[in-house]
């Protein structure tokens, strides 16, 4: 079953975790120094919040899968929009190991699509993924930053 993702730059960690708390009336289910996620069943929502990327606001949107087969699935379904993708296998990110696809929309906006097989220490080691990222230097991007595709 699938679950959209909401992935939001926040400027204060905890007084925004205090927010969302409230408004989704849950604890996040992960809280790191830099990173807090909720993992809601209704709605049926993978949202994360971090100080990580530089500009507050939505940094991107996503579909998580439960398994392999479905990240193919919707793969493919990017891959038939005529949108070039970006592919990750084993990335760390958001303190967790998934296997990704990336693409923008029309407008630019990034989508992510995700299988997630693993817990990881650190927010992102796959930082540094270069010319895939827009307007982000390599040595400052984070791991769920935005590609350029």
């Amino acid at each position: 079953m699938k679950r959209f993702h909401v992935h939001m730059t926040v400027r204060d960690l905890d007084q925004s975790i205090r927010f969302y708390a409230t408004l989704f009336g849950a604890e996040p289910a992960v809280v790191k120094t830099d990173y807090a996620k909720w993992m809601l069943d209704d709605p049926r929502v993978n949202f994360a919040i971090s100080t990580v990327a530089r500009t507050p606001g939505v940094d991107h949107l996503g579909i998580q899968v439960d398994g392999a087969d479905e990240l193919g699935e919707v793969s493919g379904r990017l891959a038939h929009a005529g949108q070039e993708l970006l592919r990750q296998s084993e990335a760390s990110c958001c303190y967790a190991k998934s296997d990704k696809t990336w693409v923008a929309d029309p407008q630019g906006v990034a989508w992510e699509t995700f299988f997630t097989f693993g817990e990881a220490t650190s927010y992102g080691e796959d930082r540094g993924i270069g010319p895939a990222l827009a307007n982000v230097e390599p040595d400052k991007t984070a791991c769920c930053a935005r590609p350029s595709v």
